[in-house]
């Protein structure tokens, strides 16, 4: 590639003699000039820089169905496009591949690549996970936006039962669908930390009393509360049951799970008491509903339900299980040579608590872990010294692998919310282009704009009539079509 200024342009024959191979043309994009030789440009016969060779020949319709204009003088194409774009893409003429600069957006980029009909088997690899990463995120925004216009839209169509299904749904899924459904959550959150509390509170012994065979109960006062929890626990797992789109997934889903297995043990439990005494000794139903009772512990996971914060937690932990069994991996094989260590050592002294091997793994661990309960400690010179090199190394195994999970869970954090001020952002674009669509529009231009809404997977019955330029175009066949989104530098 050399300035336009330092070359000099070859006179073509009238009969067109001359070869593509042998021909430059100046090509202008965003004010950037460059020039380009025709063996480089056929290797690619296919693109648009290539088809400028023959497109001279074929008149001005021709030029200008390719470039945006034309100056005969200086035989110069202009092209209203992103120049940084442009300096990346025409590597694949002198490279064979195509990198992206740090800072272009990778979905503009896959639209320059079209533009200049470059196919995307050029993109290296590297650039290719951040367009799929990209892609992703606008998928996530697609099903943000289509969940919000499915809850405001409301098909004629549908029988009384199905709206009412999808209102019960709305009611107990969706806090922020509307006032009362903040209040339920926020009464379903009480209630959840309420049925915890008591569970806590009734182990005290003070507050227990002591039934006619002697043994110590809950009291009943702090038994009733428990059954109200449980009342509206199960109430409200049974509408959303009821009310749920897809059943199946639903019980399957794991946060319902976790509400089966705070519900079930209180169910069990009564069974138990009223008719196990029947079935088997009174001493075993004692037990059986003491470990049921036990299982109560699992109504704290309710809270993710209400809490973004351990949502996010849970989803960064799932991405950074390579980080956790790196963590497990390296304290695994500590323990093991550690423990090793301290029982070979500690076998010289007469009053040695370390009996075994395995034995000593609780050792290593508790001392790995820098926590050093002091129930086994070791007594010989040597056994001290491997004792601080075990927590030593103990420190450093942990802390290595904790940097990138705490990376995860900001990364996984900011862009969840980043994902929900962008699906708002569309809403709001959205509704925009629907209020200046129905105080400009024609009663014909609506009707046309209401058909292509029907056709469109992100139009609800309430913006039917809109028509944006702001749609996301992965889920939309119209691909000339650009987000606002899509122009971020």
């Amino acid at each position: 590639i050399k300035m336009a200024g330092d070359c000099r342009f070859p006179d073509v024959d009238t009969d067109g003699s001359e070869k593509s191979e042998e021909m430059e043309i100046v090509v202008n994009v965003g004010g950037v000039r460059q020039v380009f030789y025709g063996d480089n440009l056929n290797q690619y016969p296919e693109t648009r820089l290539a088809e400028l060779l023959n497109c001279l020949s074929g008149g001005y319709d021709s030029i200008f169905s390719l470039c945006d204009d034309y100056d005969p003088g200086k035989r110069e194409f202009y092209f209203d496009r992103d120049p940084d774009a442009f300096k990346c893409i025409i590597d694949v003429y002198y490279f064979g591949e195509i990198h992206m600069k740090k800072g272009i957006c990778p979905i503009c980029f896959k639209n320059e690549m079209e533009f200049w009909k470059v196919d995307l088997k050029f993109l290296d690899d590297c650039c290719k996970t951040h367009l799929s990463e990209k892609k992703e995120e606008l998928e996530e925004i697609a099903r943000r936006v289509q969940l919000i216009l499915d809850d405001l839209g409301v098909d004629a169509s549908e029988s009384r039962w199905k709206r009412c299904q999808k209102c019960i749904w709305k009611f107990l899924e969706k806090p922020e669908s509307s006032y009362p459904a903040r209040v339920i959550a926020v009464l379903s959150f009480l209630f959840i930390l309420i049925s915890s509390v008591v569970m806590c509170v009734g182990t005290i012994p003070d507050l227990q009393v002591v039934d006619a065979e002697g043994n110590r109960m809950e009291h009943p006062t702090l038994d009733s509360i428990e059954t109200a929890c449980i009342g509206w626990f199960t109430m409200e797992y049974v509408l959303r049951l009821i009310s749920s789109p897809n059943k199946l997934h639903f019980a399957l889903s794991f946060m319902n799970i976790v509400d089966v297995l705070a519900i079930l043990p209180f169910y069990v439990s009564l069974t138990l008491t009223h008719l196990g005494a029947k079935l088997m000794e009174l001493s075993n139903v004692q037990q059986a509903v003491q470990a049921l009772r036990i299982m109560r512990i699992a109504r704290i996971f309710k809270l993710a339900r209400h809490s973004s914060g351990l949502q996010t937690l849970t989803y960064a932990l799932k991405r950074s299980f390579k980080e956790l069994g790196l963590l497990l991996m390296y304290l695994a094989v500590g323990i093991f040579v550690f423990s090793a260590l301290g029982y070979t050592m500690e076998q010289s002294h007469p009053e040695t608590l370390f009996k075994s091997i395995p034995q000593s793994f609780w050792w290593a661990i508790i001392t790995m872990t820098t926590v050093g309960y002091g129930d086994i400690y070791p007594k010989t010179t040597l056994g001290k010294l491997n004792a601080a090199i075990s927590f030593l190394c103990g420190v450093i195994a942990i802390a290595l692998p904790i940097h990138p999970i705490i990376n995860n869970f900001v990364r996984y954090y900011n862009k969840q919310r980043v994902l929900e001020t962008a699906a708002k952002h569309e809403l709001e674009l959205m509704e925009l282009n629907s209020a200046e669509g129905k105080a400009t529009g024609s009663k014909s231009e609506l009707e046309n704009l209401s058909r292509e809404g029907n056709e469109s997977p992100f139009y609800s019955s309430r913006l039917k009539v809109s028509h944006s330029d702001t749609f996301i175009h992965l889920l939309s066949e119209e691909k000339h079509y650009r987000t606002r989104l899509q122009s971020c530098k």
